[in-house]
């Protein structure tokens, strides 16, 4: 089978979920399917992923694709003449887009549509290109994926007619997220935090993170507990940051926050590895990365009660209702008190991990483009 893939997201400065949902199936396809043709599009610059593979090619297509104007033209118009000329069997989008001028069979991936919860979740005219969009794309493709069972009922509930054309890839987090030692935790907190314990935010800084929420548990936490805990919160500013800036100024507890913006990827195992528990308090998720980064390197997590959150976490978590920073800084403070609690998490974490991996993710993947080839039927 030849099989075409939008690499877009594979190198894109940052890598946060698109990126990481990317790179993770992407980087294994190849080796794992042998027999297949690869041919990685992307927009810029080669993605770099398995360049030296005799059954991998990588092309760049222009325009650059970074405004919903370059969108439609980039997938319209770029891709199609691009297909007419390489024959795939079926493309692979993952970053929820998809042509709307051609006949090869294409799946795409939808992670959620948290454009259509919030205005404050995505820049204005994101938003409205994927609320109008959205819907042709899911007519368009001959299979949808999505990231969590949450996510695939929600499209569901959306769009009726993608019943039945809708299938579960879930994320998986990176094999270099594994549990430290005590020393290395504490030779890293020794050099990045002068040896201070801290919880963790990670994820980029916009509305739906809730950071204002995440700020305001953790003055209940300090108000409530003598300690020098930090909160370190890794991602970087995104859209819609002034509330949160000038919460930030003004926070009583300023000296005990740092923010860190992002942080590249040979960084975060280590980073996420010495935290004394992951905060992830975030409004809508459609499937949260980071929390299972967190579960594989052994480390406790505190999140949010809603959207795809209790899928991943199961019962290794431990909730709250985002909308309540008293209820959140209960959880900090449990966390902190309980030594017993947090033993019984990290080990609930680590099992549960264990369920998520990119090997079945991209068996799984496999089947849903040999289907929408025509080559298989989903099992």
């Amino acid at each position: 089978m030849r099989i075409a893939i939008n690499t877009r997201f594979a190198w894109y400065g940052y890598e946060e979920g698109y990126g990481r949902f990317t790179r993770g199936l992407c980087s294994r396809l190849p080796t794992a399917c042998p027999a297949d043709e690869f041919l990685f599009l992307d927009d810029r610059r080669p993605a770099g992923l398995l360049s030296g593979a005799p059954h991998v090619r990588q092309r760049v297509v222009g325009l650059p694709a970074r405004h919903p104007l370059l969108w439609k033209l980039w997938y319209d118009w770029s891709l199609p003449m691009v297909f007419r000329g390489e024959q795939p069997d079926v493309f692979f989008s993952p970053d929820g887009m998809c042509s709307l001028r051609t006949s090869v069979p294409q799946v795409v991936a939808i992670h959620d549509l948290s454009f259509l919860q919030d205005d404050r979740f995505m820049p204005w005219s994101h938003r409205q290109y994927h609320k109008t969009y959205t819907p042709l794309f899911v007519q368009q493709a001959q299979r949808v994926v999505t990231v969590s069972t949450f996510s695939q009922e929600d499209i569901h509930r959306r769009y009726p007619f993608s019943k039945g054309k809708v299938d579960v890839v879930y994320n998986a987090a990176d094999p270099s997220f594994q549990p430290m030692s005590w020393d290395a935790r504490a030779a890293f907190r020794e050099a990045f935090t002068n040896g201070q314990e801290y919880f963790l935010y990670v994820g980029s800084v916009h509305p739906r993170k809730n950071l204002i929420g995440l700020l305001r548990a953790f003055s209940i936490f300090k108000k409530r507990q003598q300690s020098n805990m930090l909160l370190l919160l890794a991602g970087r500013m995104a859209w819609k940051n002034q509330a949160f800036e000038q919460a930030l100024s003004n926070f009583r507890y300023r000296h005990d926050v740092r923010v860190l913006g992002y942080v590249p990827n040979e960084q975060m195992p280590a980073l996420v590895g010495s935290a004394y528990a992951l905060v992830y308090p975030s409004l809508w998720e459609g499937f949260g990365i980071p929390v299972l980064e967190a579960m594989q390197a052994g480390v406790p997590v505190l999140c949010s009660d809603n959207s795809s959150l209790p899928e991943v976490a199961g019962e290794a978590g431990l909730y709250f209702d985002p909308m309540i920073p008293e209820e959140m800084g209960d959880r900090l403070l449990r966390i902190y008190r309980d030594e017993g609690l947090r033993t019984k998490m990290v080990r609930q974490g680590l099992e549960r991990a264990r369920q998520f991996s990119w090997e079945s993710s991209v068996r799984r993947l496999r089947e849903v483009l040999a289907a929408a080839a025509g080559q298989a039927v989903i099992p």
